[in-house]
C-alpha cells in the first residue's frame, strides 16, 4: 500500500530503471570519519563528496578516480572488500603489510602455496582463488575488512571479486599502484623466486592495467585510489572510514517515530506527548524541537506524500537533523520524491502529486534544501552499540550495518513473495516471522492497526494519513506513545489490517487476553486501561449471560449527560428563555457545550422509549456461517448494551432479522453498500420488554403504593378541613404529592405495553414490538461510524420505508391503545384486536441546529419541548458530522442526552422537581461520566474498525469486552 509504482517486482531484487545507483556501482556509500571519529551534527553535510565519501549516501555521483598527489589519505571503510590492483612487482605486498594487520590480507601467492607448497606454481593458480574466494566470502560474512593481494589487472578476475562484495553487501574499493615497468623489473629481479621472470608478463600487466583504469568505475568499485609511482604509494596512509549507517556508539535515549505522510499537526502533537519543545521560525512554522533531556528522534521515513503539509513535516525534520537532535532514514516515498527532484521521470502516484503541488508554494532555496536533504539520506541506521536497528521497510539481520543496493532496496520497500492479494498490491514476505536476530528492528512502511512486538521488531506504521495514530516508540524503554489522527487524510487503497498470532484466523479466545489489568490500544484515542476488578466483573457477565462472542462484535457506550440547566435559578437559559418550572436537563446547554468545541451543526435525535439493542442481521445463514463462524439455523444476533440476548426465544430473534433483513433487500442496501451483513445501532420498544423486573419492583410498586395511600389521607384531610380543623397546609402538600405520585406513574406506564404473545389470539407475533435504528455502525469491510449522522438516518428512513410498503400497518400498535383501561399499575391498556402483521421498524425523528445561531437554537429547544410535552422521553444531541475532535485535537463527546422533565421524575423520584430537591440534585458530578462515556467510545470504534479490517476475534473481542469492563466503575446510575 506504501510502496512505489513498481513495489515488489524491480525493486525487491535491488534492480531495475529506479535503482540507478545500483546499476552503475551496486553499492551505497558510507560516512566519512577521520581516525575513526564521525564527524557531527549528523546532517547531510557530513554525507557529501567534499568529505571523500565518493557520493552522499542514496545519491548516484560518480565514483572517485582522482590522483593522490596532493592528499595522500587514502578512505576505507572499516566494512570492505579492498582489491589491491599492480603488475607483479609494483610493492602491493608491501602496501598491504604496512597498512593493514596481517589477518585481513589474503594473498594470492599464499594460497597458491596452500595448494601446491610452491607460491609460484601458476597450474595451481585456479584452486589458489578458489581458496582465496572462500576464505574472503567467510571474513566478508562475518563483517570483516578483506584486503586481497592480487595483480588483478584482468577484469575477470576483478569481476568475480566485485560479484563477491555485492553478494556480502559489502563496498568494494579499489587501490592502484601505478609504478613503472623498469622499477618492476628491477623488483623482480632481486627477488631470487622472481628472478627469472620474463620481462614481457610484466609489460602484458601493465598494458592490461592502464586499460583498466578508465573502467574500474563501471566495473562496480565504489572507491578507486590511484597511486602513481613510489613516492606516491611510500607517502599514502589508509584512513578507516566508519559506514553511514555505523552509529553503534550513540545510545540514545531514542524516541524513534513512525511514517508520518505530511501529518505535520499530529507530528506537533506527538512531539510534544514526546517531551519536546518546538521551535518556530518568524512566520510561526516549526523549524527544530529540542528534548530538555537529550533524548534522539530517529524518523523511519515516509515524511511525505498522502497528507495535507508535507512541506511542513521537511522544515520540521530537516531542522531537528541539520541541529543535531534527530535522525532520519529514507522511506519509499522519501526515495519517489528525491528522483522527482531531481529532474527524473515519475509517476505522481500514491500521494506525489500533492507532495509536488504543495512544493510549488515554497520557493526554489527550500526545494534545493530538501533536495540536498534527501539525496543524503542513509537507507539504515544501526544504533545503541548494535542493539538497535531504524530502517523503513525492515532488514533481516544478515543486512544489518551493510551497504548495497539490496540492502537499500530492501529497507525501503522490503521483500516480497511474487503475488499480489485481492487490490492489487504485492503480498509482503514475512520476514519478521523468521527473525531471531539480537538487534531490535523498529520499522514503518506496512500500515497495522496498532504497533505489536514479534520476535524482537516492530512495525511503528499505524496509519495516521489514513485515519490510524501516529505512533513512537521510547528507546530504550521500550515505551509505545501514540496521538490519533485529526481525520483521514487519505483513503486507504485497503483496510488496515494487523498479522496476529495464529495466522489470518487468529487464535482461538484465551483467559490471557482479557484477565487481569489490560491496556487496550485504539486508534482514536491511544491507550485504554481495564482495571483488574473491572475485567473480573466482566468476565463473569461475559462467562454466563453473553451471547455466542462471535456474534457479539461491538457494545454500545453509555451517553454523557447535558450539563445541569441553569433555568429556574433566577437566571437564563444558553438559549435566552427564562424558565419558571426549572429543568434539571435543557438543551440550551447541550447546545452551548458543543459550541464551546467548536462544532456548528449538531443533529437532534429523538430518544426512543426503549431499550439500546445492536442488531447484527446477516443476508443469510451461510455467511452468519461463513464470516462468523456460527452454526446453521443462526442468521445473526440481537442483544442488549451488556452483550445478552433480547429474547430468550431464538425464534422471536430470527422473525425480528428477517424484517429486518427483508427491508435492506427492498431497500437496495446489501447491494449499495456491497455487504453480506449489516450491524445496526438501535432501540428495542417497549421498555418493559427487557425491564419488566426493574419496573415492577422499583417503579410499580412506588406507583401501587400511592395509588392505595392518597386516596385515603386526602380523604381524611379534606373531611377534617371541612369540620373546620385548619389543615390547609397539610392537605396543600399532600394534593401535590399525590399529583406527583400521579404523574410519576404516568410516566413510567408510556414505556409499557403488551407485545405478542401477551396479545388476543391471532395477533402477529410481533406485535407490539418496534425497533427503531437510527445508525449502521458497520458492513463487510468497513466501519460506518464516520458517517455523518444524517446519511445514516436516511438510509434507515429507506430501510423503514421498503417495509411500510411490503406490509401497510394492519394491526394495532401502541398508539391505538391509548386510553384503554389498565388492568394494574405496570400493564399496558390490552391490545385491540386486528389481523395481519404490524410494522416493526419505527422511525427516528431529528432536528439540525445551528448552535451559532439564536433562533436555530430556540427552535431546537421548542421541538424538544414539544417532544417531551407529547410524552417522549428526550431526545440526544450529536455533532452533524461523526468522529468530531476540539480544537485541542482530541474527541469530543459523541452524542449527549438531553432527557425530558417528565422522564427524569422516574429516574429522580416523583417529587424530585420540587425546588428545594433540584437545588441539591444540580450538583451532579459529570466529569466520570464523561470520561467513561468516551473512553467506551474509542473502544467501540475500535472493536469495529478491528470487524471491518477482518482481524481475528480475540482482537475485537479484546476491545468488546473493555467496553463491557468499564460498564462496572462506579458511577452514578441516574446519569
Amino acid at each position: 500500500m506504501t510502496d512505489d509504482d513498481r513495489t515488489g517486482h524491480e525493486h525487491q531484487n535491488g534492480h531495475g530503471q529506479e535503482h540507478e545507483y545500483e546499476d552503475r556501482n551496486g553499492h551505497e556509500d558510507n560516512h566519512h570519519i577521520k581516525d575513526g571519529n564521525v564527524k557531527q551534527p549528523p546532517d547531510e553535510g557530513r554525507r557529501n563528496d567534499q568529505q571523500g565519501s565518493g557520493r552522499a549516501q542514496g545519491g548516484e555521483a560518480r565514483p572517485q578516480v582522482r590522483s593522490e598527489r596532493a592528499a595522500r589519505t587514502l578512505a576505507v571503510p572499516d566494512l570492505s572488500l579492498v582489491v589491491l590492483i599492480g603488475a607483479t612487482g609494483s610493492g602491493k605486498s608491501t602496501f598491504a603489510a604496512r597498512h593493514f594487520r596481517p589477518t585481513e590480507v589474503l594473498s594470492s601467492d599464499f594460497c597458491r602455496g596452500l595448494v601446491s607448497d610452491d607460491e609460484n606454481d601458476q597450474s595451481a593458480s585456479s584452486d589458489a582463488f578458489d581458496v582465496l574466494h572462500y576464505i574472503a566470502g567467510k571474513r566478508l560474512a562475518a563483517g570483516r575488512l578483506t584486503v586481497i593481494d592480487a595483480t588483478n589487472v584482468q577484469s575477470e578476475a576483478r569481476a568475480q571479486l566485485v560479484r563477491l562484495a555485492r553478494e556480502h553487501d559489502v563496498l568494494p574499493v579499489a587501490i592502484v599502484l601505478d609504478v613503472p615497468e623498469q622499477i618492476c623489473a628491477a623488483r623482480n629481479a632481486a627477488r631470487a623466486d622472481r628472478a627469472g621472470l620474463p620481462r614481457r608478463v610484466i609489460q602484458r600487466h601493465q598494458r592490461e592495467l592502464r586499460r583498466s583504469l578508465r573502467h574500474l568505475e563501471r566495473e562496480g568499485f565504489r572507491k578507486v585510489h590511484l597511486l602513481r609511482g613510489p613516492e606516491e604509494i611510500d607517502a599514502a596512509e589508509i584512513v578507516t572510514e566508519r559506514r553511514f549507517n555505523d552509529l553503534r556508539h550513540l545510545t540514545g535515549p531514542f524516541d524513534i517515530i513512525g511514517d508520518i505522510h505530511g501529518c505535520r499537526s499530529e507530528l506537533e502533537t506527538l512531539l510534544g506527548r514526546l517531551g519536546y519543545a518546538l521551535e518556530r521560525d518568524a512566520l510561526g512554522r516549526p523549524v527544530d524541537a529540542v528534548h530538555p533531556q537529550g533524548r534522539t528522534a530517529v524518523f523511519v521515513g515516509d515524511l511525505v506524500d498522502r497528507g495535507p503539509d508535507s512541506p511542513g513535516v521537511l522544515r520540521l525534520v530537516m531542522g531537528m537533523v541539520k541541529a543535531g537532535h534527530a535522525l532520519c532514514v529514507p522511506g519509499n516515498h522519501e526515495n519517489k520524491l528525491g528522483r522527482y527532484l531531481k529532474g527524473r521521470n515519475v509517476q505522481h502516484t500514491h500521494g506525489l502529486a500533492e507532495t509536488i503541488e504543495q512544493l510549488e508554494t515554497e520557493d526554489d532555496a527550500f526545494r534545493a534544501e530538501v533536495a540536498a536533504f534527501l539525496h543524503g539520506l542513509v537507507s539504515h541506521y544501526v544504533l545503541d552499540g548494535g542493539g538497535l536497528v531504524v530502517c523503513h521497510a525492515g532488514l533481516p539481520e544478515k543486512y544489518h550495518g551493510r551497504t548495497s543496493g539490496r540492502v537499500r532496496s530492501f529497507a525501503l520497500y522490503g521483500d516480497t513473495t511474487g503475488e499480489t492479494d485481492e487490490f492489487g498490491l504485492p503480498v509482503r514476505y514475512p520476514w519478521a516471522e523468521e527473525y531471531r536476530g539480537r538487534a531490535a528492528v523498529v520499522y514503518g512502511h506496512t500500515p497495522t492497526p496498532r504497533a505489536n512486538w514479534l520476535n524482537n521488531t516492530i512495525c511503528l506504521d499505524t496509519g495516521c494519513v489514513f485515519g490510524g495514530t501516529m505512533t513512537a516508540l521510547r528507546w530504550p524503554e521500550r515505551e509505545l506513545v501514540d496521538v490519533p489522527a485529526e481525520k483521514v487524510w487519505y483513503e486507504p487503497a485497503k483496510p488496515l489490517a494487523a498479522t496476529a498470532p495464529g495466522g489470518a484466523d487468529g487464535r482461538p479466545l484465551d483467559l490471557g487476553d482479557v484477565a487481569g489489568r489490560r491496556i487496550v490500544e485504539t486508534r482514536h484515542m491511544g491507550r485504554l486501561a481495564v482495571r483488574e476488578e473491572n475485567a473480573a466483573a466482566a468476565l463473569e457477565v461475559m462467562s454466563r449471560f453473553a451471547i455466542d462472542p462471535r456474534l457479539l462484535p461491538y457494545l454500545p457506550p453509555t451517553m454523557a449527560p447535558c450539563a445541569t440547566s441553569r433555568a429556574g435559578t433566577g437566571g437564563e437559559t444558553a438559549g435566552g428563555a427564562a424558565d419558571e418550572e426549572g429543568f434539571l436537563e435543557h438543551p440550551a446547554e447541550a447546545f452551548a457545550a458543543y459550541r464551546a468545541d467548536g462544532v456548528r451543526e449538531v443533529v437532534c435525535e429523538e430518544k426512543h422509549m426503549g431499550s439500546r439493542a445492536v442488531v447484527l442481521v446477516c443476508r443469510d445463514e451461510s455467511v452468519a456461517r461463513e464470516r462468523f463462524g456460527v452454526p446453521g439455523g443462526v442468521s445473526g444476533a440481537l442483544y442488549t448494551r451488556t452483550g445478552r440476548p433480547f429474547f430468550d426465544d431464538p425464534a422471536t430473534t430470527e422473525r425480528i432479522l428477517h424484517r429486518v433483513r427483508e427491508s435492506a433487500e427492498r431497500a437496495g442496501l446489501w447491494a449499495e453498500l456491497e455487504t453480506d451483513w449489516l450491524l445496526l445501532d438501535a432501540e428495542l420498544m417497549p421498555w418493559s420488554l427487557k425491564a419488566t423486573g426493574l419496573l415492577r419492583r422499583q417503579y410499580a410498586a412506588v406507583g401501587a403504593a400511592s395509588g392505595a395511600v392518597f386516596p385515603g389521607a386526602l380523604g381524611a384531610l379534606e373531611a377534617a378541613a371541612a369540620r373546620g380543623v385548619e389543615v390547609t397546609q397539610l392537605l396543600g402538600r399532600q394534593r401535590e404529592r399525590a399529583s406527583d405520585a400521579a404523574a410519576f406513574t404516568e410516566a413510567y406506564r408510556r414505556y409499557c405495553w403488551r407485545v405478542g404473545a401477551e396479545r388476543p389470539a391471532g395477533t402477529d407475533q410481533l406485535a407490539g414490538i418496534r425497533l427503531a435504528p437510527f445508525q449502521i455502525l458497520a458492513v463487510q469491510g468497513r466501519s460506518l461510524a464516520g458517517l455523518p449522522h444524517t446519511e445514516q438516518l436516511a438510509m434507515i428512513d429507506r430501510l423503514i420505508a421498503a417495509e411500510a410498503e411490503a406490509a401497510p400497518e394492519s394491526g394495532a400498535g401502541p398508539e391505538a391503545e391509548a386510553g384503554a383501561e389498565p388492568q394494574d399499575a405496570l400493564s399496558a391498556p390490552a391490545a385491540v384486536p386486528g389481523g395481519g402483521r404490524t410494522r416493526l421498524l419505527a422511525p427516528t425523528r431529528r432536528l439540525v441546529v445551528d448552535t451559532e445561531d439564536e433562533a436555530s437554537i430556540a427552535a431546537g429547544i421548542a421541538w424538544w419541548l414539544d417532544l417531551t410535552g407529547e410524552g417522549g422521553e428526550g431526545m440526544v444531541v450529536k455533532p452533524l458530522h461523526a468522529l468530531v475532535r476540539g480544537k485541542d485535537g482530541r474527541l469530543i463527546q459523541p452524542g449527549i442526552k438531553c432527557r425530558g422533565r417528565e422522564y427524569l421524575r422516574i429516574i429522580y423520584g416523583p417529587e424530585y422537581t420540587r425546588p428545594e430537591n433540584l437545588r441539591r440534585l444540580r450538583v451532579r458530578h459529570l466529569g466520570h461520566k464523561r470520561s467513561l462515556a468516551l473512553r467506551e467510545y474509542a473502544l467501540g470504534l475500535e472493536a469495529l474498525d478491528r470487524l471491518a479490517d477482518g482481524e481475528p476475534l480475540w482482537r475485537v473481542h479484546e476491545a468488546v469486552f473493555a467496553v463491557l469492563a468499564l460498564e462496572s466503575e462506579p458511577v452514578d446510575p441516574r446519569l
